[in-house]
């Protein structure tokens, strides 16, 4: 009789893990869905949307960011679904942007680096990390366009409106360059882009 009741209590403890494991797997799969849903170009807004006022229309956003109204209206939408924008103010939720920017926007996006070209300087080869970085012999990574000065490794920006943009807003250019950084950095590199993005985003 004993046996009985300490086999029925394993079985229900295993029924128990069982229930638990399959509970965290769909909400895991729930929260891989959500963040898969991301496209670069909404990283890009969101930054964007940091460093602007929040009256900014989804009208002055796009021309500002060289996008369509509805690239960025639709930006702003799967952002927010994934956390990272209050919908109904378009503020941007800062932990949470945090989060994702240093432990998984590199998984998400993962660089892609082509040839040698000429761009805009990124990751350690701009500002804020090239002040805090001793200089290097090697080729810095660019961003490709047509009227770059510098000579470089191309490493493909977010989206295609990424250099204007940043020409356009340096408080945006430097953002970008730090998630370059945990993007395709070296290890030294990406602690201190993780650092300067600390340092931005708790500052509020």
């Amino acid at each position: 009789m004993q046996t009985c009741s300490v086999r029925a209590c394993r079985r229900c403890a295993v029924s128990v893990l069982i229930c638990r494991s399959f509970l965290v797997a769909t909400f895991a799969i729930r929260e891989y869905s959500m963040s898969m849903n991301l496209k670069p170009q909404d990283i890009v807004v969101v930054l964007k949307l940091l460093v602007s006022d929040k009256e900014t229309s989804y009208s002055a956003l796009a021309y500002k960011l060289s996008m369509s109204p509805s690239e960025v209206h639709a930006a702003v939408k799967r952002a927010a679904v994934a956390g990272l924008i209050d919908a109904s103010t378009k503020e941007v939720k800062r932990k949470p942007l945090l989060e994702f920017l240093i432990h998984g926007l590199k998984y998400a996006f993962p660089p892609t680096r082509g040839t040698i070209t000429r761009g805009l300087p990124t990751a350690h080869a701009a500002p804020p990390l090239s002040d805090r970085l001793s200089g290097k012999d090697d080729l810095p990574p660019v961003w490709p366009c047509a009227d770059g000065t510098v000579r470089g490794h191309e490493f493909k920006p977010l989206y295609r409106c990424v250099p204007a943009a940043a020409r356009e807003d340096a408080s945006l250019y430097e953002l970008l360059v730090l998630v370059d950084a945990v993007r395709g950095g070296r290890a030294r590199e990406r602690k201190l882009a993780e650092e300067e993005l600390r340092g931005r985003l708790e500052s509020r």
